[in-house]
């Protein structure tokens, strides 16, 4: 893999150098003398960060945010500045930036900034490209997993969409099974043909058959036109029968037939019209416990799973948690017009440990009502839904980082040990910021920026 391109704009020569020699071992550094020249490089050349001073002569370190943020693929920006304020960083980070250094810089600081920096810049990446292996642009978060179980079932979608077979997917509600059903299509000769999806359950159960194979007009109360239904409406391309196993008996035998002549017979009809078209089914239930019990015809049964495809819940493909997570965060970001940074290792960390019963949906509903509820450009604990933060997780800490990717273990590991730290400091101190670094042997002026960093506050510990 190659290394990241790392673009250094400062029109002091020295402090570039400097920059290049702090942060040299995380990718190929690239310096620019002004704004402007950082400008054109944008313009010319795809860089993974761009860290800038905000003074600089001719266009300044907003001018090569601005530009930054208008490339494509768009790099994560760190600005520097020895004349930081509060005020210059929350704009900073209101226009895109990722993060901020004040000069002159603490060498560890700057390299945890560029490490997070570049982080969050694969993490979009990922997100963006699902691992360069399927994403259905037409859903809202598309197909995305580095887990093995993930893995299994894109080289299985891979193959059934060279096979012009009959395909059911089972799965839990909310693992994606119409994602799926859609990724297929996609892959298969019928590619640009109807896709026609239906929700079984939904259908009421007197118009099934009118709905699937069409009426014509006249043939029962309220058929007041000729209607092809859906069979015919997706001649040539994919029909997604999502929740089969809500099917009525009476039209699984139907249906049966249908799979077994490629006829349909609308209501009211005398002849039969051929139809071409692939059909997915997909259901939440056990098809072979449905036949056991009697509720499910068994030759349908075998009719429909000529190429199965299960889907896992969530539960079993945690490490996709983190890319998943960042993905919808993305998503709903540019959705509702926010500029967000991503989750905190804490908030992260969290919702790894939740169960999701309702799977990908259920973690792609929380995202969605956070972002619209967060205040901040960074997601965190308290930004999740109380029923999240208060209920028992399914998991502990450590079972929660076990389920991780190692890297995003280690740094979610980290940060929680260093709030930690912090938070017996503030204690044993009573709150006292001066004596607190004193001890810590670091600057105050750190310490504060630490504190604000892992969301403490010195007065809450000086009640304690």
């Amino acid at each position: 893999m190659s290394r990241p391109r790392i673009l250094v704009a400062d029109d002091n020569a020295n402090l570039r150098r400097l920059v290049a020699r702090v942060i040299g071992e995380l990718g190929e550094v690239v310096e620019a003398a002004t704004g402007s020249e950082a400008i054109a490089r944008l313009a010319g050349e795809p860089f993974e960060l761009v860290v800038t001073d905000v003074r600089m002569p001719g266009a300044d370190g907003f001018a090569v945010l601005e530009a930054a943020v208008a490339a494509s693929p768009r790099p994560e920006v760190v600005m520097m500045t020895a004349y930081a304020t509060v005020d210059r960083a929350v704009a900073a980070m209101k226009q895109g930036a990722f993060d901020y250094l004040q000069k002159p810089f603490d060498p560890d600081r700057a390299r945890e900034v560029i490490e997070a920096a570049l982080e969050r810049r694969q993490q979009r990446e990922d997100a963006g490209r699902g691992l360069g292996r399927l994403i259905d642009p037409s859903a809202p978060a598309g197909m995305i997993g580095r887990s093995e179980a993930m893995q299994e079932v894109f080289a299985l979608i891979e193959r059934a969409g060279g096979l012009d077979l009959t395909v059911l997917v089972t799965g839990e509600s909310g693992t994606g099974k119409e994602l799926v059903a859609r990724a297929i299509h996609e892959a298969s000769d019928r590619k640009g043909r109807p896709f026609v999806a239906v929700n079984c359950g939904a259908l009421p159960a007197e118009l099934v058959e009118s709905e699937l194979f069409g009426h014509l007009k006249g043939s029962f109360s309220g058929a007041d036109r000729d209607r092809p239904g859906l069979f015919r409406e997706a001649d040539g391309g994919t029909l997604f029968l999502d929740e089969i196993g809500e099917l009525p008996l009476s039209m699984q035998v139907k249906l049966n037939r249908v799979l077994e002549e490629r006829k349909v017979r609308p209501v009211g009809a005398t002849r039969e019209a051929a139809v071409d078209v692939r059909v997915i089914a997909a259901t939440l239930r056990s098809l072979p416990e449905e036949v056991a019990a009697g509720a499910f015809r068994e030759d349908l049964f075998y009719r429909l799973n000529v190429f199965p495809i299960a889907l896992p819940p969530l539960r079993e493909r945690r490490e996709d948690l983190p890319l998943l997570a960042a993905h919808f965060v993305a998503t709903q970001a540019k959705v509702q017009g926010r500029t967000l940074r991503g989750l905190t290792p804490e908030a992260l960390g969290l919702l790894a440990a939740w169960p999701f019963p309702g799977n990908v949906r259920e973690l792609r509903n929380v995202i969605e009502r956070t972002v619209a509820t967060c205040e901040g450009d960074t997601i965190g604990v308290d930004d999740l839904p109380s029923g999240l933060r208060e209920a028992r997780p399914g998991l502990g800490p450590l079972e929660a980082l076990a389920a991780l990717p190692y890297k995003e273990a280690m740094r979610i590991a980290k940060v929680q040990g260093v709030r930690a730290y912090l938070d017996a400091l503030l204690r044993r101190h009573e709150g006292n910021v001066s004596k607190a670094a004193r001890a810590a042997d670091i600057e105050r002026e750190s310490l504060h920026r630490l504190l604000k960093k892992h969301g403490l506050k010195a007065e809450d510990y000086r009640q304690l």
